[in-house]
């Protein structure tokens, strides 16, 4: 599979999606994160605030290559609730993004058929209420050159749609640092280096 340097996730709005079945209520809300830190934040702060919701349930992906993940049923039956919360993530294709879904327990037992389409259902209308973005793995490259040089590499910045980050002036030149796309970082510095020539 061809490395891409593009990847989809929610903004910051939280998406949220409730589900209803033999008097259980679900409440989904589907959260930007971007580290471990943030989720465990989130998941403290929704159990405080559902404090009387007798599961609190969840799954997460982080990074572009959605390489870290984790799911929880807290107290379901094994594989009724996280997994099938991480199954609509997977399905949507989406990383850094924490689903998390409260349940108010009705009364009557919804089994574990019952309860994977409850958390999945919760859990894909969280996510239908979001927006969903493409975002782009960045790569910094930083480059050095002469005064003379500058008019050449910022024709070069603009053509290749990179960003300043910063730039440094001193008695030898200049240093400046781009953001760029990944896929993208290795053309923009073999540019950068053909100035020096032109």
């Amino acid at each position: 599979m061809a490395e891409t340097d593009e990847y989809s996730t929610i903004t910051p709005n939280t998406g949220e999606g409730f589900y209803s079945e033999k008097r259980s209520k679900f409440y989904a809300f589907a959260i930007h994160v971007s580290s471990e830190k943030e989720v465990k934040e989130h998941i403290a702060e929704y159990r405080r605030k559902f404090y009387d919701a007798r599961h609190v349930c969840f799954a997460y992906t982080l990074g572009p290559d959605k390489s870290l993940f984790r799911a929880n049923d807290d107290g379901e039956p094994s594989g009724t609730a996280g997994k099938p919360i991480l199954g609509q993530i997977v399905k949507y294709g989406l990383t850094d993004i924490l689903i998390i879904v409260i349940r108010y327990y009705g009364g009557i037992n919804l089994g574990t058929g019952g309860l994977t389409v409850a958390y999945r259902t919760a859990a894909a209308e969280a996510i239908n209420n979001s927006e969903i973005e493409t975002r782009h793995v960045k790569e910094i490259v930083e480059y050095h050159f002469h005064y003379p040089q500058t008019n050449n590499v910022m024709r070069i910045v603009k053509e290749m749609s990179s960003t300043v980050i910063s730039i440094n002036y001193d008695s030898d030149g200049c240093t400046i640092r781009l953001s760029i796309k990944k896929s993208l970082a290795k053309e923009l510095e073999e540019k950068l280096k053909q100035t020096k020539y032109n």
